[in-house]
């Protein structure tokens, strides 16, 4: 019985606190809905900030107080895990208010949005890009942040994506036999990731490609074609002489060796 009357307490104030709220937003009392905001911001209400600041951000844009909404508005989108929302408030925030206390976070956060809307590797990667791109012009424009080494650390995680994202490209291309393809969009990575975590993998995989091109090539392309494929082990093998793939590299120059008419002294 007890239990059922603070059930319908509760239900009763739920339906207050509703209706209370449905009053507000119909007023034409800014002021207080002003003051609301502050309050249910405090309160982790932000989808009624949300709500309330579309309502009487126009009103106060030309006042002292618009930096501060804006502001609140940025960060209860972000709260509400509206990311590209958010993203579009902090970076306005930053080039409407380059003055304010808050625009070296708001162009970070601006950043973070795109870092918390990139998705996995296997899927497009423009946010991934465009964090990438955010993190940049934020240490370019604030060289001695204290957010520069996070920033350092995130853009780095989102280029290990989008090598993945190539590696994936690459892989398919491979394992659909299209080596010459796979080739050039491994190439692509190492010239622009040459520190990523894959590249001990992705040379190989393009080292493989290569002599997989030169074994399928018609005979007035062969010789060259095993060229590439020889020089390709030699930078391979100067860089992982010990490599996890050192059994299929081996297979790959005595193959490429014995086509090329090469000593084994050579190898």
């Amino acid at each position: 019985m007890r239990k059922n009357i603070y059930i319908l307490l509760l239900l009763a104030l739920v339906a207050t606190s509703c209706g209370e709220y449905d009053a507000l937003l119909k007023s034409t009392d800014n002021e207080l809905k002003k003051q609301k905001v502050y309050e249910y911001y405090d309160a982790g209400k932000y989808l009624k900030v949300t709500e309330l600041l579309q309502q009487i951000l126009p009103r106060y844009r030309a006042t002292e107080e618009a930096e501060q909404l804006n502001w609140i508005n940025a960060q209860a989108n972000y709260k509400l895990l509206d990311y590209e929302i958010a993203q579009q408030m902090f970076k306005d925030f930053a080039d409407l208010y380059p003055l304010s206390t808050n625009a070296e976070e708001a162009l970070y956060m601006a950043a973070v949005c795109y870092y918390n809307m990139s998705p996995r590797a296997e899927l497009d990667q423009a946010n991934t890009n465009k964090a990438i791109e955010s993190f940049t012009i934020f240490m370019t424009r604030f060289p001695n942040s204290t957010r520069t080494q996070e920033c350092i650390e995130k853009k780095k995680e989102m280029q290990e994506k989008m090598v993945e994202k190539s590696y994936i490209n690459a892989r398919l291309y491979y394992d659909m036999g299209e080596f010459k393809a796979s080739t050039v969009s491994l190439s692509n990575s190492l010239k622009e990731y040459p520190d990523t975590k894959y590249r001990e993998e992705l040379m190989f995989l393009k080292l493989d490609a290569l002599y997989q091109t030169a074994l399928r090539s018609i005979p007035s392309k062969q010789r060259e074609r095993y060229q590439n494929a020889l020089d390709e082990y030699y930078s391979f093998i100067e860089e992982y002489p010990k490599s996890s793939h050192e059994k299929d590299v081996e297979k790959i120059y005595a193959a490429t060796a014995k086509f090329l008419k090469i000593e084994k002294t050579e190898n």
